[in-house]
């Protein structure tokens, strides 16, 4: 049977949140209007940001990456997710491998960013006379092209495992959307070599980068305390915060998730966890790095004065 390919299975049955038709419309209000938000938050940004030229840095380039990564994530499962709590709970072979593709490759690319971004940090606040060369134009799209196209390969790697697999049993995945590690007990095929490509991947991705991002916050922190004026360390801080909020909410969640799994936590325990960093994270990002940005919120107003006329 392992030998058969996945044509057996053409479509997979996805989790519902509830049986009852209204707390389906309340959640269906819910994921839309985050959404919105998440799309609206991330593409004001990204306007001010191109429109304002005193916003032409190399944190504020990262930033509108970000925000860009975001609107792919969210689009990647929740229109599916919306169209799912108005009719069946279903997905095609086909949209579930693309799902499970852009989502891998988003959410690597998110994390290989944070750490981009907290280098950006490091290299200003502890090498600022040598912030420009380290931090060219140049540079900053070597480094922006790195970062989409590591993940991505990462990402074809993972499909290119997933794809291999025989499915031709069960075909209920116990999730809300497509993601490898509750769609690997239904092949019936061996998912070894799958298992420890995914732990490896993670732990790399998520583990290392955050380590690399906690050793820079560490320098950073160490010359932010050897500045004399509070003023001065009173913006330096304001930099830093909202990264440091947004990556330490986004690293723990993943964590949680494809991490602990392998060290025996519940797969179950990890699906409201998935809805937070695939759903709600790209709303809030936009949210927390304007109201901690003071340079954010002066080109957000501007770009609302702008939008009135």
């Amino acid at each position: 049977m392992a030998s058969n390919n996945h044509s057996a299975v053409a479509e997979f049955i996805l989790q519902s949140f509830s049986e009852n038709p209204h707390v389906q419309m309340l959640f269906f209000s819910i994921f839309l209007g985050i959404l919105l938000v998440a799309l609206t938050g991330n593409s004001l940004i990204i306007t001010a940001i191109c429109l304002n030229p005193g916003l032409h840095t190399p944190m504020y380039f990262f930033l509108t990456n970000l925000a860009l990564l975001d609107i792919f994530s969210n689009f990647t499962v929740v229109p599916k997710l919306l169209q799912n709590l108005i009719s069946k709970n279903t997905i095609s072979y086909g949209g579930c491998m693309a799902q499970i593709y852009f989502l891998t490759w988003y959410v690597v690319a998110e994390l290989l960013l944070f750490t981009a971004m907290a280098y950006d940090r490091y290299a200003a606040i502890c090498q600022p006379l040598h912030y420009s060369t380290i931090m060219s134009k140049a540079a900053c799209c070597l480094i922006a092209s790195a970062v989409w196209a590591i993940s991505g390969t990462n990402a074809t790697i993972q499909m290119t495992m997933t794809v291999r697999l025989s499915f031709c049993g069960p075909n209920v995945i116990d999730h809300f959307f497509c993601e490898i590690p509750p769609l690997l007990p239904l092949s019936c095929s061996s998912t070894e070599v799958n298992n420890a490509m995914i732990f490896a991947a993670d732990m790399f991705f998520a583990i290392f980068t955050y380590l690399l991002i906690l050793v820079s916050y560490g320098f950073i922190i160490s010359s932010i305390l050897k500045i004399r004026t509070k003023e001065g360390k009173k913006r330096a801080f304001s930099t830093c915060s909202s990264h440091l909020i947004v990556v330490t909410m986004y690293c723990c969640t993943i964590i949680y998730i494809y991490i602990l799994p392998a060290f025996g936590q519940s797969l179950k325990k990890g699906k409201v966890a998935s809805v937070f960093y695939t759903i709600v994270a790209p709303a809030l990002n936009p949210l927390i790095y304007s109201l901690r940005n003071k340079d954010v919120k002066i080109a957000l107003k501007k770009l609302c004065l702008f939008l009135r006329k």
